[in-house]
């Protein structure tokens, strides 16, 4: 297997730790052990009780009967929980895709949708989106794409790194595309929960086609990275166990204490995501007022789902430069755009706590 670089997981690699404000994160305000604790009045005994042995390959069943839960036509045996979403795209597409297959990947997106895809042989074609359409999806422009050996289409809605929401009738339409052609329909639902209109949340694919795969996390919406377990919903047994295989190969199982907290979490989903649902609309007033003073520097399309959007750059002729030097000087970290193919935007993230410290600082630096 040959791959590229990940250019976003290594430019964060650099810079994540060193920087003492993110003005860039994709998830939310995290929480402590004895927050998740606090919700369930024996789960302190619980995980002190916990054996620490190997758990099963596809996840306890108490997780995967509270992932199901998330869905509405979703069985605990259609669920397959992985170590973090990096992990379900990655073996998703090896278990799936290979030389002399074709797929469609919506893009800009999350490198590893393209590069992993890449990596297995398979041929990529790009479904493009741009700033100058308003991120628009263009279903012609899809349509166009797609040919007799095109095995999976792969999309992400709420959006990274626009924060924009596919809508309603395009999204049931790509269903439908998928479903007329028989492909894998591989959604990308790592945001959902954090549309600002609660009124605009998509249906799960998984729920929607028999042949779709859900991914999903506690990382972003929940603000949980640390737990580091993912999973995938489908109804396609077939394509479950297909992909269940090559998790023998990787990461087999998952950590029992993070199997606990994760399932914990879920069962008081509402209210975690509500909390940072909240907290990313508390946040976006701020931002909007901080582009609109800083006009001759930002343009964007506003977002409408999640807690990061994708501002244009003018005035830089490298934008990733820019991006290191107000790091190093101002100790504030934007995204450069550049990892996306996108050289002259930045991503900004508003699900944090200290968003008002952070624009407080960038603004001072910038004078």
């Amino acid at each position: 297997m040959q791959i590229r670089p990940f250019e976003l997981e290594r430019f964060y690699e650099r810079w994540e730790f060193r920087a003492e404000l993110m003005l860039s994160s994709s998830d939310c305000e995290s929480l402590a052990v004895a927050d998740l604790m606090a919700l369930e009045s024996d789960a302190t005994e619980r995980l002190l009780g916990l054996g620490l042995g190997y758990t099963e390959v596809p996840g306890s069943l108490e997780l995967r009967e509270a992932v199901a839960q998330r869905y509405e036509r979703i069985e605990p045996e259609d669920v397959l929980t992985l170590a973090a979403a990096e992990e379900g795209i990655f073996i998703a597409y090896h278990a799936l895709l290979g030389h002399g297959d074709h797929v469609v990947v919506e893009a800009p997106c999350y490198g590893a949708a393209i590069e992993v895809a890449r990596s297995t042989g398979a041929e990529v074609s790009l479904w493009q989106r741009r700033y100058e359409d308003g991120w628009a999806h263009d279903l012609d422009a899809l349509e166009r794409l797609l040919r007799a050996d095109t095995k999976l289409i792969y999309v992400n809605s709420p959006h990274n790194p626009t924060g924009t929401q596919m809508g309603v009738a395009t999204f049931e339409r790509l269903v439908e595309i998928a479903r007329e052609r028989s492909m894998v329909l591989f959604s990308d639902e790592v945001y959902r929960g954090l549309e600002h209109d609660p009124a605009d949340r998509l249906p799960a694919a998984c729920d929607l086609y028999a042949g779709a795969i859900s991914l999903g996390t506690v990382s972003k919406a929940y603000g949980l990275p640390g737990l580091r377990i993912g999973w995938l919903a489908s109804r396609d047994p077939t394509v479950l166990a297909r992909i269940r295989d090559l998790k023998l190969y990787t990461t087999i199982c998952s950590s029992a204490p993070s199997e606990l907290l994760l399932a914990l979490a879920l069962r008081h989903g509402d209210r975690l995501v509500g909390r940072n649902r909240a907290l990313v609309l508390a946040n976006l007033p701020l931002v909007e007022d901080f582009l609109e003073r800083r006009s001759e520097l930002f343009a964007w399309v506003r977002p409408t789902a999640g807690p990061i959007g994708f501002p244009r750059v003018a005035g830089q002729h490298d934008v990733q430069k820019w991006c290191e030097q107000t790091a190093e000087m101002a100790d504030v970290l934007l995204l450069p755009g550049a990892v996306y193919g996108q050289p002259r935007h930045v991503r900004l993230g508003f699900g944090r706590a200290n968003l008002p410290q952070a624009i407080e600082r960038l603004d001072r630096h910038l004078g």
